[in-house]
């Protein structure tokens, strides 16, 4: 199968460092050229919970589409998504575009649409891809943030995987 240019947004609430880590390192496993957007906090959007830690994260993999969402939820199911005990979201993590694709694929809508309600999702992506054209909407990530009107408080926080510094 041919490389598909993906985004992906991860976020955390609990153990936000190394449940970000983890996952960032599962995805190293399978996505190719990893790129990384800084890492920002923001209060919690849709359910009750501490602030979470959210980035944006793009590659290439050569995966299908059914196959790479199954992957991310096992990612999240090892780091505890799952678990019927747990207080909040330990692992979160979303297919945001999968190349140009656009449309219902089995439950799975592309591009998100959290890409434009959210601002933990929008900025990031509007830093990691500046350029990139919202397949839906025909406009770069940039000029969605700029001309955004979301009243959510984002602020960049420092933050380490690896070697690579995710801090703006």
């Amino acid at each position: 199968m041919p490389l598909t240019r993906i985004y992906l947004g991860l976020g955390s609430n609990i153990e936000r460092e190394s449940h970000l880590c983890a996952g960032l390192d599962a995805l190293a496993l399978f996505v190719q050229g990893m790129q990384c957007s800084p890492v920002f906090e923001s209060a919690a959007v849709g359910i009750k919970s501490g602030p979470f830690f959210n980035l944006v994260v793009t590659g290439l993999t050569d995966l299908p589409l059914m196959e790479l969402d199954r992957r991310l939820k096992f990612i999240e199911a090892d780091n505890g998504r799952y678990a019927p005990d747990r207080k909040g979201l330990p692992l979160d993590i979303d297919v945001l575009l999968y190349g140009q694709q656009v449309g219902n694929f089995d439950g799975l809508i592309l591009p998100r649409a959290e890409i434009l309600k959210n601002a933990f999702v929008l900025w990031p992506l509007a830093l990691l891809a500046p350029d990139v054209q919202h397949p839906g909407v025909l406009r770069s990530f940039a000029e969605l943030w700029c001309d955004a009107q979301i009243d959510q408080v984002l602020a960049p926080v420092p933050f380490t995987w690896g070697d690579q510094q995710l801090t703006p």
